[in-house]
């Protein structure tokens, strides 16, 4: 990871940024750098996984342009020599070298066409061109100084204090001339699939694989995030395979009753990984509460509780080993269905459902990998995210995709049925990430959080807050912690990740699929 920032007015000058920016030097501790642009500046701070050496240092500049980039451009290589070709030179072996170029010969069409996880603020001579792409994986936000001019940054707490209002940057746009435009939406589907069951799951094995190889391309080493369920299981089984050497896994879990460690060591003995397991207790979960909320920018009840397991546990990779990259399990489930939408009452509603989710994964799953991830000067890579691959499993016919199988995401475990993983890891039904790490964890924070308030003041303190009001002790605490940190910016945010509440079985107070009553052994 790393974070980047980008201005152009006559409020802020970069000494007096540089403070706001330093915020963020975790995601890029290597090297940090903030060039003057005309009428205002470019920041970089730098975590090297792509050409390693000082020559990969951004701002990039070429004649009267410069570009700053969070991202990894995939498939660069083969961009880079045909651009060499054409009379281009290139200093070094980062893949963001690649974008001026692209930009002067394509403009902003050259964003659609990029396969990449990125965000971008670009300088093109006269004004600020920014980008984000199209899950909106990597992130980006924005807000106006006093005189209306807009000021771009890696994450939130760059501009609380700068900006009245801070907002995150809409995945699939770019911002030119004052304006946001779309220019891809991965959540409507651009065209209908009509491939059967069967072909439709070949097909994503093939894609989930090569996005699974090209993530894996990196100049620094790479490790995994093994939590035992499905999805995290399939990238290091894939991984597993094509590498050279055993590949490293991390999973976590409480001291007393983790569900899943010791079916992510199944996993690993299976794998041949070298694996380590990362306990933690109700201590560690209540002392980590305060600085999650902080650098999760949220105050969103399961993205909290799902971040306390995985912030420790890239805390301790970057304690304990060289690794700078990590690839992880997130967005299958909103593409082929959490435990909830086995209640959607119709294929309609399954598509819909999963659309509104992937238009906002950038507040919720990929912000929480992203975050803890990156706070520990790593770099997250999702190979579910990918984009060739979101596009085909969005287009295939809802109604296949819905639970009529007895299994719930039975199209990605049946495409991957054979010698990939044991077939009881391949067909377990696994309990949300939060509950895996121990039942006793999200039960110790709603036990502390019961502890906080009285009747009388939970319902004083809860009214005080008109967008998003939190609805449980847990939810208040949350808040409160969120507004020490990001007074008034609460709109950054949707609302509250739920299940759909208009079906039949998911008007529920609780995120927990626990709560369910399809839950069955779920996490068993």
């Amino acid at each position: 990871m790393c974070s980047i920032i980008g201005y152009i007015g006559h409020r802020l000058t970069a000494e007096s940024v540089k403070p706001y920016f330093d915020r963020t030097i975790s995601r890029g501790p290597d090297m940090s750098r903030i060039i003057s642009i005309p009428g205002g500046f470019l920041g970089f701070h730098r975590l090297a996984i792509m050409g390693l050496t000082e020559m990969g240092m951004q701002p990039f500049v070429r004649e009267n342009t410069a570009v700053v980039c969070n991202g990894e451009i995939y498939g660069f290589r083969a961009i880079r020599e045909r651009l060499q070709k054409q009379g281009y030179i290139f200093h070094s072996d980062s893949d963001c070298e690649i974008l001026l170029p692209l930009y002067e010969q394509k403009g902003t069409e050259m964003f659609r066409d990029l396969d990449a996880e990125f965000a971008m603020i670009l300088f093109d001579g006269k004004s600020l061109v920014a980008a984000r792409d199209p899950i909106g994986i990597r992130p980006l936000y924005y807000g106006y100084d006093e005189d209306g001019q807009i000021i771009f940054a890696s994450e939130p707490k760059n501009l609380v204090g700068l900006c009245a209002k801070i907002m995150p940057f809409p995945p699939g746009h770019y911002y030119k001339d004052g304006k946001f435009v779309c220019y891809r939406d991965m959540s409507t589907p651009a065209y209908h699939c009509t491939d059967d069951l069967e072909t439709a799951c070949c097909r994503i094995r093939e894609k989930l694989t090569t996005g699974i190889e090209k993530r894996l391309d990196a100049d620094a080493p790479v490790g995994f995030l093994l939590s035992g369920g499905l999805d995290s299981s399939l990238v290091c089984a894939v991984a597993a395979r094509v590498s050279k050497k055993p590949i490293r896994t991390f999973s976590i879990g409480m001291d007393i009753d983790a569900i899943d460690l010791k079916y992510a060591r199944q996993v690993a003995d299976y794998l041949g990984a070298d694996h380590t397991e990362v306990i933690i207790t109700k201590d560690d979960v209540l002392e980590a509460l305060p600085h999650v909320v902080a650098l999760l920018g949220t105050y969103d009840i399961t993205t909290i509780r799902a971040s306390i397991g995985m912030y420790l546990v890239c805390k301790y990779i970057h304690e304990h080993t060289d690794l700078r990259v990590l690839l992880t399990g997130e967005i299958s489930d909103e593409l082929f269905g959490y435990k909830y939408t086995d209640f959607a009452p119709s294929a309609e509603e399954f598509q819909k459902e999963a659309e509104k989710r992937i238009r906002e994964l950038h507040m919720y799953d990929v912000l929480r990998a992203d975050r803890c991830i990156s706070v520990n000067s790593l770099e997250a890579r999702v190979p579910f995210g990918d984009l060739d691959f979101v596009e085909y499993v969005m287009a295939l016919d809802p109604e296949m995709k819905r639970n009529h199988y007895g299994k719930g995401k039975y199209l990605l475990r049946h495409a991957f049925e054979g010698d990939y993983l044991p077939y009881d890891i391949l067909m377990r039904e696994k309990a949300a990430f939060s509950d895996a790490v121990g039942h006793s964890m999200v039960d110790d924070l709603k036990a502390y959080a019961e502890e906080q308030y009285t009747d009388a003041e939970y319902e004083h303190r809860r009214k005080a807050y008109s967008f998003a009001q939190p609805f449980t002790r847990e939810s208040l605490l949350y808040r409160e912690l969120f507004e020490r940190y990001y007074p008034g910016q609460a709109e950054m945010v949707r609302d509250f990740w739920m299940p759909n509440k208009s079906w039949a079985g998911c008007d529920v107070k609780d995120p927990s699929a626990r709560v369910l009553s399809n839950y069955g052994d779920s996490g068993k």
